[in-house]
């Protein structure tokens, strides 16, 4: 095995490229363990900065977050990366949930459970390991902080909005931000702006942090304030939400917003 040819490296070499392969094995072992190290020592420190990250596939949406400890390190495409693996393990996980679809299905995963999802295709072991990895890379404290996803069937539509949107380089259908919404929306028509209609209504609930999606029937003003159809709408306030999507043939069913580090404030102040 590799501790064999690690130890006595003039054994004549029956599988050309066994070295290196076994060197890269031992260094990605070794990396592994200091990231782990590294890890234990940063618990605790505070972890309010990070990024939201967006990813849509098909029928399937997911919303992740992933903090760190400085804005700084949530621009390094090293700590970008491990956001796009979150997001791929949410993507992968929810893909493989064998769900009959009559109607949409929405699900949250909270840091534990991310922690142990694996970590995709072309990596080894789980979630928490390529987190060990970035830990020990950057420097910095950092927690898989939850993920959410949504699978809609046909006559369901996922309107999407991330704030201060960076696109993935490398990974090009992943948008990454420091706000992101989901909004579910029933259409019995298949209609061409559907998209522009769902950027909109996601930029509603980031600005607006509706608590739910009310009715048309609600009353605008008092405890509607927090209901999304009876708030102004974002956009144009002189109308309600719900006057805006109602004329769309479009009806809102249900949302998810994510702000970047909100859990830690809240935290902090109780």
């Amino acid at each position: 095995g590799c501790d064999l040819l690690m130890s006595n490296p003039q054994k004549p070499n029956t599988f050309p490229g066994t070295h290196r392969y076994c060197a890269e094995i031992w260094l990605h072992k070794q990396a592994q363990k200091e990231g782990w190290s590294k890890a234990a020592k940063l618990q605790g420190r505070k972890t309010k900065e990070g990024l939201i990250g967006l990813l849509q596939e098909g029928n399937t949406t997911v919303l992740v977050e992933v903090n760190c400890e400085t804005d700084f390190v949530s621009r390094n495409l090293k700590f970008q990366q491990l956001v796009q693996q979150v997001a791929l393990g949410t993507m992968m996980h929810c893909q493989s949930l064998k769900d009959q679809l009559s109607t949409y299905s929405k699900g949250f995963l909270n840091s534990s459970e991310l922690s142990g999802l694996p970590a995709g295709p072309d990596r080894e072991g789980s979630l928490k390991d390529q987190l060990a990895l970035a830990i020990g890379k950057l420097g910095e404290n950092m927690t898989l902080k939850r993920a959410a996803w949504v699978k809609v069937p046909s006559g369901f539509y996922v309107g999407s909005y991330v704030h201060g949107a960076m696109q993935s380089p490398s990974l090009h259908n992943l948008v990454l931000g420091k706000y992101g919404a989901l909004v579910i929306c029933e259409t019995s028509e298949q209609k061409t702006n559907l998209e522009d209609i769902g950027r909109r209504l996601g930029q509603h609930v980031v600005g607006m942090a509706p608590l739910s999606v009310g009715s048309l029937d609600d009353e605008p003003g008092g405890e509607a304030e927090t209901k999304m159809l009876s708030q102004p709408y974002l956009l144009d306030p002189s109308i309600t939400l719900g006057q805006y999507v109602q004329p769309q043939g479009v009806s809102v069913v249900d949302f998810v917003r994510f702000e970047c580090g909100e859990g830690e404030e809240a935290a902090e102040t109780e």
